[in-house]
């Protein structure tokens, strides 16, 4: 049994400034990143060079941010989005989808490739494992900021966590554990060799896909999505995350099937 301690949201203040601790897991998370990839770089067959990380941290981080937040107005918010289409500015008052990420990343992607004149899915590639670890930390950002809890559970479960007198799954947490150190771990050691072009960028969608639908189950949809079913979209359990996620396991297997089916895509080392 643990007491949820009701962190402060705030790491620290600079005069009107107000540092958050969910934004400083964005920070270590591209920095993370930023060292992994600066190191995998080293390997003779790297589609991207050392000096070429830190652009490609920057395409990515912007992608990332801007897309997380247009995606969550899209797939969350939309009667906000339309009636007021400024409210997608006011990224103070929280709200980020990694689906919407997951798509601007793609975009900043294909601009950063095109660019360096490598392909696409050869960066991506490179780049998938090093995701993970800013997914995981941004969901302990979660969990500090007290948001994003899972459904209620017995008294005496061992992994009730107690939020405000209710013992509730701790959805965040398991999300930074599959999402983060899990789907990390595989990666990383996938990509430890050379492996078809898009079988990692596959495996890194097919395991999220799995890791999130599989939390979903335990974790409270949003409320206002379907005010009626307590936020569910049908058959009492199917959720947003859950509709929005599925399709990348199918599209991370077909990618993966087709990485090791056919010789139309080159070998290179990956991440």
């Amino acid at each position: 049994m643990f007491e949820y301690p009701q962190f402060d949201p705030v790491a620290f203040a600079i005069g009107p400034l107000q540092v958050r601790w969910y934004g400083l897991m964005y920070l270590f998370g591209f920095v993370l990143a930023w060292l992994g990839m600066r190191s995998r770089a080293r390997r003779a067959d790297s589609p991207v060079t050392q000096a070429q990380v830190s652009d490609l941290v920057f395409y990515a981080a912007v992608g990332l941010i801007l897309g997380g937040r247009l995606g969550y107005m899209v797939f969350y918010g939309f009667a906000g989005l339309i009636e007021n289409p400024l409210s997608v500015f006011r990224v103070w008052e929280g709200g980020m989808s990694f689906h919407g990420g997951l798509i601007g990343g793609i975009v900043a992607l294909a601009l950063y490739a095109r660019q360096v004149g490598r392909p696409m899915l050869a960066v991506g590639d490179f780049l998938a494992p090093w995701v993970a670890p800013g997914l995981g930390l941004g969901r302990f950002g979660n969990f500090i900021n007290g948001e994003l809890w899972g459904a209620q559970v017995s008294p005496d479960a061992f992994y009730a966590v107690w939020v405000n007198g209710v013992p509730r799954h701790a959805s965040q947490l398991y999300e930074a554990f599959l999402e983060g150190l899990v789907l990390f771990g595989i990666l990383w050691w996938f990509s430890r060799k050379p492996r078809p072009m898009m079988a990692v960028s596959g495996a890194f969608l097919f395991f999220y896909g799995v890791f999130r639908v599989a939390v979903e189950f335990v974790r409270l949809p949003d409320v206002h999505l379907n005010p009626a079913t307590g936020g569910y979209l049908a058959f009492d359990w199917l959720t947003m995350g859950q509709v929005l996620s599925a399709p990348m396991i199918v599209a991370g297997a077909v990618m993966v099937a087709m990485a090791y089916g056919t010789n139309r895509f080159a070998r290179h080392g990956s991440a």
